[in-house]
């Protein structure tokens, strides 16, 4: 809508910096909005503005101000520069800046830092603290050793048997994910369901993903199980080591997702179905209703994916689209796949000169572009 006409557009731009419209915190919306405030020439006086909120609206306001900067506004540099002189979340700022801004654009405010910092110079990592010196260095976490270490697999198996001990359970599934393969842990998995009937134990997925295909028995009976802690694990491995007979198992799942509203990991559905191809042909109308509709925009570019493996057909004005996607991931597949044409060789060059763009989009664009026109 902001695009498409200036009325109003600083309003619907602005206001996605007030307030944080995004399904999960993973998603990608700094890059979309920069390119909308500098391409509609918008006033940067409101996003400077949220510097000054709480602390999501300053996190969203540093993050397009400083691709602004990259971009080559000046005004949105000195902004950022004056918040970490002066702001309250000026560490955080800070840190994402001297992460993505060349070295002299930071540097120079490393003695008005010291004095904020006031000896407080505790969990300091990355930059610019490492190039500051070791008086801002990071201090390591002191490592208790494990006393599980020394224990053999199979008296780990046999805590995990033992209902009596679940409050071991935790440490015996960190020592087993580190460990080889351990095909006596299947028959334990039904019995290890979490108290609350959430999640699983942190690291169960992980060992089974170790065992592979030998886990597949096991998981088809796990996908049946009305616990949807257990049916859960015994999907994600069929989507990742299920043969043919398991696609109705996987579509049936991503049926659920869509119904339930569930937006979260589908994607991995996606991907265990895309292995098998045009075998999969009936998860393709899910797989285009996930794409249009989930507001989870970190999740699209896999549904693209699967799509693109299992039915392909009509999807060049999909990859077009892609062009001007929030996410990197689905750029990428644009910049690979969208068809030649006028309005596509004008859109790689944006992508290849803009400095806001992430490196492998900017790379990709001028390497497809450079195919063009050979």
């Amino acid at each position: 809508m902001a695009a498409e006409g200036a009325v109003g557009a600083a309003e619907i731009v602005h206001g996605c910096l007030r307030w944080d419209w995004r399904w999960d915190s993973t998603d990608d919306r700094a890059l979309y909005l920069a390119r909308l405030v500098r391409d509609l020439a918008l006033p940067l006086g409101p996003v400077v503005e949220g510097l000054g909120g709480d602390e999501g609206t300053c996190e969203r306001a540093a993050r397009v101000l400083e691709l602004l900067a990259l971009g080559g506004s000046g005004e949105a540099r000195e902004a950022l520069r004056e918040y970490v002189l002066e702001g309250e979340h000026w560490r955080d700022v800070l840190e994402s800046v001297a992460g993505c801004w060349p070295v002299e654009w930071w540097d120079d405010l490393e003695g008005a830092v010291r004095h904020r910092l006031k000896g407080d110079e505790k969990y300091l990592r990355g930059e610019p603290w490492a190039r500051w010196g070791s008086a801002m260095a990071h201090v390591e976490p002191v490592v208790r050793p494990d006393p599980l270490a020394g224990e053999t697999s199979a008296r780990l198996l046999e805590l995990l048997a033992d209902l009596g001990a679940r409050q071991e359970w935790r440490h015996v599934m960190v020592e087993l994910a580190r460990r080889e393969a351990e095909p006596g842990l299947l028959p334990l998995v039904p019995s290890l369901g979490p108290a609350d009937g959430g999640y699983p134990l942190p690291l169960l997925p992980r060992a089974l993903r170790k065992l592979g295909v030998l886990a597949v028995p096991a998981a088809r009976e796990w996908a049946r199980a009305e616990e949807d802690w257990l049916a859960g694990l015994g999907l994600g491995v069929l989507a990742e080591h299920g043969e043919a007979e398991d696609i109705p198992a996987l579509v049936a799942e991503l049926e659920r997702d869509w119904v339930e509203r569930r937006w979260c990991g589908s994607m991995y559905t996606a991907r265990g179905l895309a292995r098998f191809g045009a075998e999969a042909r009936g998860a393709a109308s899910l797989l285009r209703r996930f794409w249009l509709w989930t507001p989870h925009s970190y999740e699209r570019a896999s549904y693209l994916e699967a799509l693109a493996a299992i039915e392909p057909a009509g999807l060049e004005s999909v990859y077009v689209e892609c062009l001007w996607d929030c996410e990197e991931d689905a750029r990428l597949l644009g910049v690979q796949h969208a068809p030649d044409g006028v309005e596509v060789r004008e859109r790689l060059e944006y992508l290849a000169d803009d400095l806001m763009e992430e490196e492998t989009v900017r790379a990709a664009a001028l390497e497809r572009l450079a195919a063009l026109t050979e």
